[in-house]
């Protein structure tokens, strides 16, 4: 049982994580894929950096500074937060499942909408980003989902005892390893009236659909909020001052939160996470 369990190894997670580990307490920090961080070529606009640094260098030598301090940071791809009855959480990952006392989400907003003619113009209307969340409305229903890795297989798992029939998409990439349907064809667009009723693949074939479920790249801040209840504006996470959601136990930092995407932000943002989230460690210890 670790005391925090931070999800995101960006400036956000990072900050928290070092503040967590020098009041003492047990942290480990979990992070899957490439962050927004590393792409940027050159920042220039952070304290401290006369001559710029690169977003690549800076994120690598954050890491660094917090193993160096004795932090657990391992490369690991998150599938779920659950939300125990003794208040506790436990976090679910490829192999293994962790549990804590308290949460930190800082991983940035990672929801990807694919550049398919008809997604936004059915959002909402038959395609849905969260399978916990709206599987119950496509009961005995078919269902599609669109992406090809353990994020999607995870999200077809959600589903597979309340829908009809599930098939994967994975538009053009290679397919993953399961028994469910997949198909590899490119997507040409979505079609529907009111509500979505089929995919167009490229080769001209229309596949009849009730529903579509998108789950691209890994899961983001939003994706683990809304399966436990935490209120969401969009695609961020609500917090209060103290980066707290309005789950007791679970905080948010970072471009998850909405704002300023700045690295100032969100290490701001994180000091605040970690910082609140000893004090309500030391509230429940006692």
């Amino acid at each position: 049982m670790y005391d925090v369990l931070i999800i995101g190894a960006g400036p956000a997670g990072i900050s928290a994580a070092l503040y967590v580990k020098r009041a003492n307490k047990t942290v480990k920090v979990l992070y899957h894929g490439v962050s927004q961080l590393e792409k940027a070529h050159k920042i220039d606009n952070f304290y401290g950096f006369p001559n710029g640094i690169s977003g690549e260098q800076l994120y690598n030598d954050g890491i660094s500074q917090a193993r160096n301090l004795g932090v657990e940071v391992e490369e690991k791809e998150v599938f779920d937060i659950v939300y125990n009855a003794d208040k506790t959480f436990t976090v679910k990952t490829e192999d293994e499942e962790l549990s804590s006392k308290a949460v930190i989400i800082s991983t940035g907003n990672k929801k990807i909408r694919p550049n398919i003619e008809g997604v936004e113009q059915f959002e909402g209307r038959g395609i849905s980003y969260c399978a916990i969340c709206d599987g119950f409305f496509y009961r005995k229903k078919n269902v599609a989902i669109i992406g090809n890795g353990s994020y999607a297989l995870s999200e077809a798992k959600d589903l597979e005892n309340i829908v009809n029939s599930i098939t994967v998409f994975t538009n053009g990439l290679p397919a993953p390893e399961t028994d469910y349907k997949v198909v590899t064809e490119k997507i040409s667009r979505i079609n529907g009236e009111t509500r979505v009723n089929n995919i167009e693949l490229e080769n001209g074939e229309q596949i009849a659909v009730d529903g579509i479920f998108i789950a691209l790249g890994t899961a983001g801040g939003a994706d683990f909020a809304k399966k436990i209840g935490v209120s969401v504006k969009g695609d961020s996470l609500k917090v209060n001052e103290k980066m707290e959601t309005n789950l007791k136990g679970l905080f948010a930092c970072g471009n998850v939160t909405g704002g300023l995407l700045q690295v100032c932000k969100a290490t701001y943002e994180g000091a605040v996470a970690g910082l609140s989230a000893v004090e309500y460690i030391k509230s429940i210890n006692n």
